[in-house]
């Protein structure tokens, strides 16, 4: 009669993979010992064969597993911060089909508007392509599986169809919506404002009449060769999220447009329900005027602007008695601070001499000094060549006097020209190092002007230096891997319109997504090293849990 411990020890075992040799070969089974009678005993659960019938078998195991990898971290947040804002919503709210055969509010193939439009913008974050070529990002990424809904016939039509439904007057009210929401949500500074323009070129075609937004103008991308549109931009200081876009016309200067912004933004900030006393504008030089400054006033508007110092040399002379040492941000700065009358306002100045600025522009003296003498010297050489036919006096000075021009240039080199008994010129010239020390002393000036008197030269100072926020969203739209704008595919004026719109809608979402990360998870990096993040979605034929979807997202 067997014990309880008896019992248990019998049916304790454990499996081994042997071999039994047979006729010269070996045999492999899996086997296990049991106690059968109280006595261990071999018992053969499987036979496995012939080593290479075993090793065939282990490789057929992976014949049927199917490994699919998906782009998903990026597209599952940038969705997860959308349906935060209900943005999907804002934009179906305002939709109103300009066809007569489509409804108001119209669906290709079942989607609406809205999410079309949101799924344009994320694949302009994540990998900037033409609308023919979203459905060949799309489908590497989790979309499908996480809007449970087939986009495999997104195409270019269908995004021009549902791009036609949004009409350009309810592009500004689909932006305040999802601002006044973004605002309750995430409790975002909005004390400090910065303001800045920026233009971007296109393909289009010249002799395309229909597009009026597209012209040419000075492009700070120097290809000034293309037809540009304009683009305005008010975001915040600490976080550089946009409260406020602009489209116009690309050969409208800084000034002018400034101008016809200004009633724009007041109306973005009541709309906003925020407190005007309590927010300062931030712009910067190339938008001050006269006129400017008057409708800024009209407005009640608080600012922070800078000053040309070549347009203030009484001004720079007075700063430069009158320096005092101050620490602003942890280093010292060599700064005046006066109240003068500056076009009929008494305002707030504050000069300050920034090094890096002057380090930057010394370099850009040397630079252009360098290429302008090495191009002196090949007119020295050609003139002084025996079989030079070079005879024309006033074609030389054209040329030399061309060749001097340029920013801080005038008076740096002088020349002068002589003419020999054989009738060839000869040409003598020289730096003006005298001129060149007075430039260095001048240079790296900033003069800021406001109207918050009350406010400290160090709050002036780190109020300005919020600018680069502004320039630095900028630089994130341009980038040519994520949140392009560039190039656009579209030449009428409503469609660029909407596709810049769709572009700063997914900056919005992907800046408050960064701003998430930095918050929340203590990233250190750049937007655009946040969204080089891979983070995959793994899917494979499991017998035991089919279709088994892990997934995380990092940054």
């Amino acid at each position: 009669m067997y014990t309880l411990a008896q019992e248990l020890l019998e049916n304790t075992f454990m499996a081994t993979i042997q071999a039994k040799t047979s006729r010269g070969r070996k045999y492999w089974y899996i086997v296990e010992s049991r106690r059968i009678n109280g006595k261990p005993r071999p018992v053969v659960l499987e036979y496995l064969g012939k080593p290479l019938d075993l090793l065939r078998r282990l490789r057929g195991l992976t014949d049927k597993l199917a490994v699919k990898s998906y782009s998903h971290g990026g597209v599952c947040a940038l969705l997860d911060v959308a349906r935060k804002l209900d943005v999907v919503t804002s934009i179906n709210k305002y939709v109103k089909a300009q066809r007569s055969y489509m409804t108001d509010k119209p669906l290709r193939h079942n989607l609406t508007a809205g999410i079309t439009l949101l799924l344009g913008a994320i694949g302009r974050v994540c990998m900037p392509t033409s609308k023919r070529g979203w459905w060949n990002w799309a489908r590497t990424t989790s979309c499908e599986y996480l809007l449970r809904v087939s986009l495999s016939k997104i195409d270019s039509q269908h995004f021009w169809d549902i791009m036609d439904c949004i009409p350009i007057t309810a592009i500004e009210r689909i932006e305040l919506e999802v601002t006044r929401k973004m605002l309750r949500l995430y409790k975002i500074e909005t004390d400090n404002m910065m303001y800045d323009t920026t233009n971007l070129y296109t393909y289009i075609n010249s002799t395309n009449s229909k597009c009026s937004v597209a012209q040419r103008g000075k492009n700070k991308q120097k290809r000034n060769d293309l037809r540009q549109v304009g683009l305005a931009m008010v975001v915040t200081r600490r976080d550089f999220i946009p409260l406020f876009h602009l489209t116009y016309r690309g050969n409208m200067n800084d000034t002018v447009v400034f101008g016809k912004v200004l009633k724009k933004i007041k109306k973005r900030l009541v709309d906003l329900s925020l407190d005007i006393e309590k927010h300062t504008l931030v712009f910067d030089r190339g938008c001050n005027s006269k006129k400017n400054l008057a409708r800024v006033k009209r407005l009640k508007l608080h600012y922070v602007c800078a000053l040309t110092p070549a347009h203030h040399l009484e001004l720079v002379e007075d700063a430069e008695i009158g320096f005092k040492k101050e620490c602003v941000e942890n280093k010292t700065l060599f700064v005046y601070r006066d109240k003068r009358v500056i076009w009929e306002e008494e305002r707030t100045i504050v000069v300050y001499i920034n090094e890096k600025l002057k380090e930057g522009q010394l370099r850009g003296i040397y630079q252009s000094l360098e290429k302008k003498k090495k191009e002196l010297r090949k007119i020295q050489r050609r003139l002084s060549n025996p079989r030079s036919r070079i005879r024309n006096e006033r074609n030389i000075r054209k040329t030399i006097e061309t060749l001097l021009k340029g920013q801080y240039m005038e008076g740096l080199i002088s020349y002068t020209l002589e003419k020999d008994e054989e009738g060839r010129f000869h040409m003598i010239w020289r730096t003006n190092l005298e001129k060149l020390k007075t430039l260095e002393d001048r240079l790296g000036f900033r003069i800021l002007m406001t109207d918050r008197h009350e406010w400290s030269t160090e709050e002036i100072i780190n109020a300005y230096h919020g600018q680069s926020a502004v320039e630095l969203a900028f630089k994130n739209i341009k980038n040519p891997h994520h949140l392009a704008i560039q190039p656009e595919f579209h030449w009428t004026d409503q469609k660029i319109h909407v596709h810049q719109f769709m572009c700063v809608l997914g900056y919005q979402l992907s800046a408050l997504l960064w701003r998430e990360a930095r918050l929340k998870a203590g990233f250190k990096g750049s937007l655009d090293r946040m969204l080089k993040s891979r983070v995959l979605v793994y899917t494979r034929n499991n017998p035991v849990m089919p279709n088994k979807i892990s997934s995380c997202i990092i940054f």
